[in-house]
């Protein structure tokens, strides 16, 4: 299914942060992989051109908001799921309810977070160490095992290995869902894309691949084809049909997060929506949802109105082919692929490109919380930039990261940073940028040569 060609129409040519980045000389600072061969590239005329370090300020940001926003959503992550019938006061949450007390989530028995006793953002000041969760752990062990097997196209063998050393067998080991049984298939021998093959995996509808596989976007500035071949088998490893289609959507959103940067965010981030849904299946439920979603945005009415409606089209009267809720599952689906990317476009919308109205939203929008925010943090974090991001929160935070939190077998006991973690994603798209964009790494200039598609 070929749809991108339509993606980002000439009036949003990629601008890429160009001013001044031909004439700044860096030779002794640019950053060089010493595991890559570096080749000679004559640049073309429209080769768009992108400042390699100001792409690794955009990578800190994208992990630094993606930790602010994973550990805010997780406050309120599974408190508000629905009851399957009409929308009564105190089902969900409103703007209202932010800064008040957080309630117990459905397996909680009764008590809190213990993040925050109030649903409000969480930080981790300077000195400390974020750590690893379920959004930006397997993220990290994509990045790891592209640069450690020295691809750009990661094979099912792969990810099958790199699963089985990084991630603990016994639990607790961080896994639901879809996640835990290909990983159970795995332990079994099994390889991807077989691991999401329905017959196999009867969770392959779950959100899991969304939350595991949008870094692919960054990987390939400005060119989505790309990222949506890099991305192809990680998504498969875990969803297919509208839980795949919808994390594809992500993937494209990413790799379109350094375009029209001349524009506003809330311009960005509506343009780089409206191309990705360009990819989704006219006939899906994912294509239903945006549209249901844009629509209430649109005439006007309140987010938590249209998170009501939501709820009452596609949980109670499973509008569009979204069946979950006859499929009685435990928490009626709550993890699934689709309610989340529904309630997920609440927050991208109504947030309208602001990251701590996006995250506040995300949090009070219900379901799985901590996922949608995590998505947009990143995504709006790596558009900040790590200086933008601060900005927004006016204070400093940690750099840290503790990848052993939740997953093993990384060096330094699992103690890294995040301008280590984008560094590593630079001498990632260098191999992408020469292997699979035909395009050039000039060191001297600490610039990509990205040619036009």
């Amino acid at each position: 299914m070929n749809r991108l060609n339509k993606l980002f129409p000439a009036v949003l040519v990629l601008t890429f942060l160009l001013a001044g980045c031909q004439s700044r000389e860096r030779t002794s600072n640019a950053l060089r992989d010493p595991q890559l061969n570096y080749k000679e590239y004559r640049p073309q005329p429209s080769d768009v051109v992108i400042s390699r370090s100001d792409y690794a300020e955009k990578l800190y940001g994208f992990w630094l908001g993606q930790c602010i926003a994973n550990w805010t959503g997780l406050v309120t992550e599974m408190d508000k799921i629905g009851n399957i019938g009409e929308v009564k006061t105190g089902d969900f949450y409103t703007r209202e309810d932010w800064g008040k007390p957080d309630q117990p989530s459905i397996w909680a028995e009764g008590v809190p977070s213990d993040l925050s006793p109030t649903i409000d953002f969480v930080f981790e000041d300077e000195g400390g160490i974020w750590g690893a969760d379920d959004d930006t752990d397997i993220e990290y062990i994509y990045q790891h095992l592209l640069y450690e097997n020295k691809t750009s196209l990661l094979t099912g063998e792969q990810i099958r290995e790199g699963w089985l050393r990084h991630i603990k067998k016994e639990e607790e080991n961080y896994l639901w869902v879809s996640n835990q049984k290909a990983f159970d298939l795995m332990n079994e021998g099994m390889v991807p894309p077989a691991t999401s093959d329905p017959v196999n995996n009867e969770h392959y509808a779950m959100i899991d691949a969304q939350l595991t596989t949008e870094i692919f976007g960054f990987f390939a500035p400005g060119r989505p084809e790309i990222a949506l071949k890099m991305a192809h088998l990680p998504i498969r490893t875990t969803a297919r049909d509208n839980a795949a289609w919808i994390s594809e959507f992500y993937v494209i959103m990413y790799s379109l997060a350094s375009a029209n940067e001349e524009a506003t965010m809330k311009e960005r981030v509506f343009a780089m929506a409206a191309e990705a849904r360009n990819h989704l299946p006219a006939d899906s439920y994912a294509a239903a949802m945006y549209d249901f979603v844009l629509a209430e945005y649109k005439a006007g009415t309140p987010w938590e109105a249209t998170r009501d409606k939501l709820y009452q089209r596609y949980q109670v009267e499973q509008a569009d082919g979204y069946d979950i809720t006859s499929q009685n599952l435990y928490c009626n689906g709550c993890f699934a692929a689709g309610i989340n990317f529904g309630a997920g476009m609440i927050s991208l919308f109504y947030g309208e490109g602001d990251i701590k109205e996006t995250i506040k939203i995300g949090a009070l929008a219900g379901w799985d919380s901590d996922n949608p925010t995590a998505t947009w943090g990143g995504m709006l974090g790596f558009m900040r930039g790590k200086a933008g991001v601060e900005k927004a929160f006016n204070r400093t935070f940690a750099d840290q990261f503790n990848i052993h939190r939740t997953r093993q077998n990384f060096p330094n006991n699992g103690i890294d940073n995040f301008s280590a973690m984008a560094q590593k994603g630079i001498y990632i798209i260098d191999r992408v940028v020469q292997e699979q964009l035909q395009g050039g790494v000039d060191l001297e200039k600490d610039i990509w040569y990205v040619p036009k598609w």
